[in-house]
């Protein structure tokens, strides 16, 4: 154990085969006052000093005791997910398929399922991609705890038994949902198609399993090699509007414009296509080249995590632990109930808060100087109005189905589009959100905290409104008629929506044990909820009622009515933003000051 003891100590290299796959210091230099203490270059290490299986084994034993409880935890936890699983899922999908054989027809939707399944597949393959190359910006499938990356992997050991089977933890956590959607999607083209259920779920399977875990591998590319993390945050805007443009091509054939030339391209344009190919290869509307398509995914697949699997133990140890400390930061954040400051650590590591040097010539009005720094932090993070535009489009498209329904599902509808009105408004409030997040920052404005958070939603109005104007400029020429101005009209009550939100404070912990009757069970994650969301969720409900009255019949006395409706609820919650804004400087300041 001598050697063991001053090989850790001394902040030795580690054996030749790790040694060049890290770099002729090796990544398990000693930091701080060791490095003081030997400045000369560490010798590498010798067989003699390797202790990993010793030290793997004597952890092992250590920690006996947790694991089992651990163990017990998670059997605890999958025990309550399939549960769910099966009470949400399995018992009434068991149950149309009951109705099917007693008559029950559903196949009258499996024209239009075939028809958006080539597009729908290719955005959702290719949201999955990009979701895990993001995650490989900040976090990665290759993070282990703190006290591995900061003690077990600065001694004499190898890395790669330590770091491997937390990869493949998170191989076995990404397919797990792709497994669930391939039995959703069995369920869907055995009731519409039907398919056969063991062919629909063994296609299905090529893709919902594929994609996953080559997300994964791309996840530990971006990880560990730096070119590959400039270029995923390179294409990310670009692989957004794709994905975008994939849906709303979906949409589109669903709705009866399909474009077969398009599809053909979607469909092979990548991984994300062929998984489509697989799954529609069972059904009627099955393209030439699914056995193809599918031995592509499968042998790409493989591919992919024999390379992943060799690379990783090869992450550089100083990057183990910065990923380590931002992916605790994180999970403080949302144990102590903060998504804001989650999402801005989130931010900080993928580079999210990039910022451009644009430069605008100062008003010279004092009035117009707070309207002029809310318009330049917008242009010096264009992601956030670039969001606002990609954004815009599931709301139109979301409202589009409107027309032809009724009752709840017509609500429901028009909720769920103003729902991405709402998130594409919000992108835009991000000066008041920063104002809010430490009111001491206000101290150079001449006006009252509560009338400054007014101001701030006057250049978010505006924009939002020039962009509502276009989507409604682009729905005329398209032959929407006068419903295209519903989409203006939205925009003053979602931006004091968002306001009122902005205005929040410091998180409301106590509302967690906050109950009225104790002993029917707490709801206080209940009461936190509606106070977190409290503007969106008292303004989209009481929105869907006209709008959607107005979506089905767009005449000159609904939208009348509907813009008095949207502007008396715009003047409420502006109001209560204010209110919201009139306490945070009291909540703020220290007791007793």
């Amino acid at each position: 154990m001598s050697g063991a003891r001053t090989a850790a100590g001394t902040g030795t290299g580690q054996p030749d085969e790790e040694h060049d796959a890290h770099g002729p210091d090796g990544p398990n230099q000693a930091d701080g006052a060791d490095e003081a203490d030997d400045p000369g270059t560490p010798a590498e290490w010798t067989a003699d000093d390797d202790w990993t299986d010793e030290a793997l084994a004597l952890l092992r034993t250590l920690r006996a005791p947790h694991r089992r409880n651990r163990a017990k935890q998670i059997a605890f936890a999958a025990y309550c997910t399939v549960l769910l699983l099966l009470v949400w899922g399995g018992v009434p999908s068991f149950g149309l398929f009951l109705q099917a054989s007693m008559g029950a027809d559903y196949t009258r939707y499996g024209p239009g399922l075939l028809a958006a399944m080539p597009g729908g597949i290719a955005a959702v393959g290719l949201a999955v991609l990009l979701l895990a190359v993001r995650d490989g910006l900040w976090r990665g499938p290759v993070v282990p705890p703190r006290a591995t990356t900061d003690w077990l992997l600065a001694h004499p050991v190898r890395p790669r038994p330590v770091l491997r089977p937390w990869f493949w933890l998170s191989c076995g956590l990404a397919a797990f949902p792709g497994l669930i959607a391939a039995l959703g999607g069995m369920v869907a083209l055995g009731l519409t198609v039907r398919t056969g259920l063991p062919a629909a779920l063994g296609w299905s399977l090529t893709g919902a399993l594929g994609l996953p875990l080559l997300g994964v591998c791309a996840g530990l590319l971006v990880q560990r090699d730096p070119r590959a993390a400039h270029w995923a945050r390179l294409l990310t805007p670009y692989a957004t509007v794709l994905v975008l443009l994939f849906a709303t091509q979906s949409a589109l054939a669903a709705a009866g414009h399909p474009v077969p030339w398009l599809e053909r391209i979607e469909l092979w344009s990548g991984p994300w296509g062929w998984a489509g190919v697989a799954a529609l290869a069972p059904t009627p509307a099955a393209v030439p080249g699914g056995t193809l398509a599918a031995v592509l995914l499968v042998l790409s697949t493989a591919l992919a995590l024999l390379f992943a699997d060799r690379a990783a133990g090869t992450v550089p140890l100083t990057l183990l632990r910065e990923r380590a400390r931002t992916a605790a930061g994180v999970m403080a954040a949302l144990r102590t109930v903060e998504p804001r400051a989650a999402k801005l650590a989130v931010a900080e590591a993928t580079g999210g808060t990039r910022r451009l040097r644009v430069r605008l010539p100062a008003p010279r009005r004092r009035a117009l100087v707070m309207y002029w720094r809310d318009t330049l932090s917008l242009l010096r993070t264009p992601a956030r109005p670039g969001r606002a535009v990609l954004l815009t489009v599931p709301a139109v498209l979301c409202a589009a189905p409107a027309h032809d329904t009724r009752g709840v599902l017509s609500w429901a509808v028009a909720a769920l589009a103003l729902l991405f009105g709402y998130l594409a408004v919000a992108q835009l409030l991000e000066p008041a959100r920063i104002e809010t997040d430490d009111v001491r920052r206000s101290s150079w404005s001449p006006y009252p905290f509560s009338g400054l958070m007014l101001r701030h939603a006057v250049v978010p109005a505006l924009l939002a409104l020039v962009l509502a104007t276009a989507a409604a400029a682009t729905l005329l020429l398209l032959g929407a008629g006068p419903v295209a101005w519903l989409a203006p009209l939205a925009v003053p009550p979602l931006a004091a929506a968002a306001l009122v939100n902005a205005c929040r404070g410091p998180a409301r912990r106590d509302l967690l044990y906050r109950s009225p009757n104790p002993s029917g069970g707490s709801t206080g994650v209940a009461f936190f909820l509606a106070w977190y969301a409290a503007g969106p969720g008292v303004a989209l409900p009481l929105l869907a009622l006209p709008f959607s009255a107005a979506l089905r019949d767009a005449t000159a006395d609904n939208l009348t009515s509907t813009a008095t409706f949207g502007t008396t609820l715009t003047v409420l919650l502006l109001a209560w933003a204010r209110h919201r804004a009139t306490l945070l400087p009291a909540r703020a300041r220290p007791t007793g000051a």
